[in-house]
């Protein structure tokens, strides 16, 4: 049988079609529009992934026996609020993960409901990119909106929506909304009072694995598809990309460089940080992760080369790269401010450390170096709770680059296992259609058949303490320069 992975991402949708084996058949992808209709503000329209889907849907199965395709599941874009109205119409533009307008409703729910209490009620405290803030500024700023909503949901849940008629998220996605009681996997009823929202405006819950409908109809018909076509839950983008990568059971560890950066560590228990600057999320394997999420990783790259520098020719200018761990330029990464662990959307991206003997390739490298070093921000948080990691997956566009992982395993001080496909969520959505149609028993027998590491970097000694001076240098400059951000911001 085939299963299509749709992975919903922010500036392109991704579907691949796989075999029951794992074996990739094809590949397509749509871009849409991404929309920033004030500064730090970043919304889409829903129809323009809609009918991105369906037609990449259509190219991906033109050459297959369409009666082969037994299942449909996502990775999506986290944390943007879909709302809809009484008849189904999509009632404003989508309000996006890296949008920053939320500052005023996330000061309310930090402090004045408190921090303490949302850790209660969801096991996270409030973040710009997450959903129950959206909600609250929808109410204020567009209360005739806010009046009219009857269904709230997340980016990849509408293409389910539309697919079968369901309203359904998944266990993983629903965690990054703070509205859901991460723990116990339901909406917490705390919340819910808190953002004056009713539960049968929230979706049902399912695990990531499970069937939530069919496909209608009049989309089988479109499609081309079999109306008895499964449709499974899916996850948030990061948890599918852990699903493809292998990255599920406990203590398993991956590292995605994509337009954000995540650090994502699997476990079988549910645990919190004392401070919650990791998201203590549910995963798509059916148990628990820690995530930490920084808000620009391979698009502070991408920002470099393409508007910058002026090239798409990447490997050129890190081909002029010198040596590693003696750069003294450095590069904070916070382009669309930052999440874990400052939670800060004042933070801006900042070059430090300038001379006049300076090159282009030190301040390229500097940028390279700036998102490792914002990783490992994270990935000290972990190591602050006991979790020792020795190895992570790595995955996104980023993991094309040799020097990036390079740079990566000695800024951690750990092993990086390079996979034959890098396809991270849209071969994590596939796969969890393939659970769901009882291809595999569960996620991790599907992740120890499909899953490959073809190879692993080698952090070097030397070149680990070079960075281990580098990171506490860098280390040192978001406190000392965090002050100004909030003065250049008002």
């Amino acid at each position: 049988m085939l299963y299509i992975g749709v992975d919903l991402g922010t500036s392109a949708v991704k579907l691949l079609l796989m075999d029951g084996s794992g074996k990739i058949e094809k590949i397509v992808s749509r871009e849409y529009p991404l929309d920033f209709p004030h500064p730090g503000w970043s919304e889409q329209q829903p129809q323009d992934w809609w009918s991105a889907v369906v037609d990449g849907i259509k190219e991906l199965t033109d050459a297959c026996d369409k009666t082969q395709v037994a299942g449909i599941s996502f990775g999506g874009q986290m944390h943007g609020l879909v709302i809809l109205d009484k008849e189904d119409q999509v009632i404003r533009p989508a309000i996006l993960w890296n949008d920053g307008r939320t500052t005023e409703e996330v000061e309310y729910l930090n402090n004045v409901i408190g921090k303490d209490k949302l850790s209660q009620y969801t096991a996270n405290i409030a973040f710009a990119g997450f959903t129950a803030p959206k909600l609250l500024w929808v109410e204020k700023n567009e209360p005739e909106n806010f009046a009219r909503i009857e269904k709230i949901m997340l980016p990849k849940d509408y293409i389910a929506y539309k697919l079968t008629g369901v309203h359904c998220t998944d266990v993983s996605d629903a965690s990054g909304m703070l509205l859901l009681d991460v723990k116990n996997r339901k909406w917490s009823r705390e919340m819910m009072e808190i953002c004056h929202i009713r539960e049968e405006q929230l979706a049902n819950i399912f695990e990531s694995y499970e069937v939530v409908g069919t496909l209608k109809p009049e989309v089988a018909k479109e499609l081309g598809l079999s109306e008895q076509c499964r449709v499974a839950a899916g996850a948030g983008d990061n948890a599918a990309a852990a699903v493809g990568t292998g990255t599920v059971g406990d203590g398993m560890c991956n590292i995605s460089l994509g337009t954000s950066g995540t650090i994502f560590i699997s476990s079988r228990n549910f645990g919190v940080d004392d401070n919650n600057a990791l998201h203590a999320f549910g995963h798509a394997d059916g148990y628990y992760h820690l995530m930490g999420c920084m808000l620009s990783a391979a698009s502070c790259n991408k920002w470099w080369m393409d508007d910058i520098i002026g090239t798409k020719d990447y490997a050129a200018e890190q081909q002029a790269i010198g040596q590693l761990g003696e750069n003294h330029v450095f590069f904070l990464p916070y382009l669309m401010g930052e999440r874990s662990p400052h939670n800060d959307p004042n933070a801006r991206g900042t070059f430090i450390g300038l001379t006049m003997d300076n090159s282009r390739a030190d301040m390229t490298q500097a940028v390279l170096e700036g998102v490792a070093f914002a990783i490992r921000d994270s990935f000290e948080v972990a190591k602050s709770l006991g979790i020792h990691i020795e190895r992570t997956k790595i995955c996104g566009g980023g993991a094309r680059s040799p020097l990036w992982c390079k740079i990566m395993a000695n800024v951690l001080g750990i092993k990086v296992d390079l996979l034959a496909s890098e396809e991270g969520p849209a071969m994590g959505g596939a796969m969890l259609a393939a659970v769901a149609c009882g291809e595999y028993g569960n996620v991790e027998a599907a992740a120890r058949a499909i899953v490959k590491v073809v190879d692993t970097i080698e952090p070097e000694p030397e070149l680990v303490e070079k960075y281990e001076k580098k990171y506490r240098q860098f280390a040192q400059i978001y406190p000392a320069v965090k002050n100004v951000f909030k003065v250049i911001a008002e």
